[in-house]
């Protein structure tokens, strides 16, 4: 922690990956004056089904800073093809690098358990890098950490080998429609590849406000069904009445392998919750 700012360092295999699992929760640090940054380990250059290569990596690089505006933070997208990326050594140092960087205090990154090979390889090169970011003769030439950070995961719904555990949920009402803002950002993804992948593209409206309102319908149950399986923790840590009347959430598994964080210091690195008498 730097002039008792927090770094918090989210790490998705997309260009909108980062925003959709962690968005909100972003919003709510820099409400706090915390430092919070998304990198896209993949530039998505095939995540489209009538665009790609260079135009698409540049469109989605586009959204991705456009998002961030929104959410008045820090968005890296690194030039890696879409579906190629490796949990290797050199990705592996990438991931270094920025933790050093960015003096992280909390990572997040998907699980490496998970149905998109780059999810998988995210999960797997962080969970390598988290504790190699304190070996001085590991990338030498980026001062190491003296403590690794916090390791988290994004929320899913896999359930092989383990379940996703939410140790942490996150009320998001405050700050779900400016997250719906950024999801509106990422037009290449949510108006157009992902509804052709589900066989739904006849469904997106044209008009630009409908078009926004079919999302952000779709969007708000998608995040009202992570609160409702979060509810339980929701209400531990915000207490019973505000826990129970949380519409949307976003939620974190703490990862093993970072350094620990007992639940007696939750509010520590996630400072937005609230202190319960």
């Amino acid at each position: 922690m730097l002039d008792g700012k927090l770094s918090v360092l989210c790490f998705g295999a997309h260009p909108d990956d980062c925003d959709f699992r962690f968005g909100g929760a972003a919003m709510l640090y820099r409400q706090l004056g915390h430092r919070v940054k998304f990198v896209s380990l993949t530039n998505g250059d095939t995540g489209h089904y009538s665009m790609g290569g260079g135009p698409l990596a540049r469109r989605r690089r586009d959204e991705a800073l456009a998002s961030a505006r929104i959410a008045d933070i820090e968005y890296e997208v690194i030039d890696i093809h879409n579906g190629e990326l490796q949990p290797d050594v050199r990705t592996r140092l990438v991931v270094i690098r920025l933790m050093r960087e960015t003096r992280a205090d909390l990572v997040l990154c998907h699980r490496a358990n998970d149905y998109h090979p780059d999810h998988r390889a995210v999960g797997t090169v962080v969970q390598d890098a988290a504790y190699t970011v304190t070996v001085p003769n590991v990338a030498p030439l980026t001062p190491h950490l003296e403590r690794a950070p916090v390791l988290g995961y994004f929320q899913d719904g896999f359930q092989l080998p383990n379940p996703f555990v939410p140790h942490v949920a996150i009320d998001t009402d405050s700050v779900f429609e400016r997250k719906i803002d950024m999801g509106d950002c990422h037009a290449s993804q949510v108006y157009e590849w992902m509804p052709y992948n589900g066989g739904i593209l006849d469904q997106v409206p044209t008009d630009a406000a409908a078009r926004r309102a079919w999302f952000a319908e779709r969007h708000t149950r998608r995040f009202a069904a992570v609160a409702d399986a979060a509810r339980e923790t929701l209400v531990r840590l915000y207490g019973e009445e505000h826990g129970q009347a949380v519409r949307t959430a976003e939620s974190v598994m703490i990862s093993p392998y970072g350094r620990s964080l007992p639940p007696s210091e939750y509010r520590a690195l996630f400072p937005f919750l609230p202190e319960l008498p």
